[in-house]
């Protein structure tokens, strides 16, 4: 049980995508549980990076649009860069990017299940 995409084989458990997400918006010094939709009232329109899709996004179903690809995958791989090359997170992370980057040369979106 837990989270899956098309293009890849990136897989977390939702608890451990939460975590994941956590992290990575600490990279942007952004704290996810302020947010909307994370038990806060901060907008995400409050900040303007290429990885805010992957944050402001459903975290069992629907998609990230061919455009929302092309702008995330670079941005996570920036991200995720100085993370030790042994952190499960790291490497799910690589994978979900490299699904991102496939989608976009097939114009087509990666989907989330």
């Amino acid at each position: 049980m837990g989270l899956d995409f098309s293009h890849c084989q990136a897989h977390w458990g939702y608890i451990s995508f939460n975590r994941f997400r956590t992290k990575l918006a600490a990279e942007i010094g952004m704290n996810l549980d302020a947010m909307q939709g994370f038990n806060g009232d901060k907008p995400f329109s409050d900040y303007n990076d290429p990885i805010i899709p992957l944050l402001d996004h459903s975290d069992c179903d629907g998609e990230l649009t061919l455009e929302e690809c092309r702008q995330v995958a670079p941005r996570l791989r920036e991200l995720i860069s100085k993370w030790p090359d042994d952190d499960r997170d790291k490497q799910e992370a690589l994978n979900l990017a490299d699904g991102m980057e496939r989608a976009a040369q097939n114009d087509e979106s990666l989907q989330f299940y």
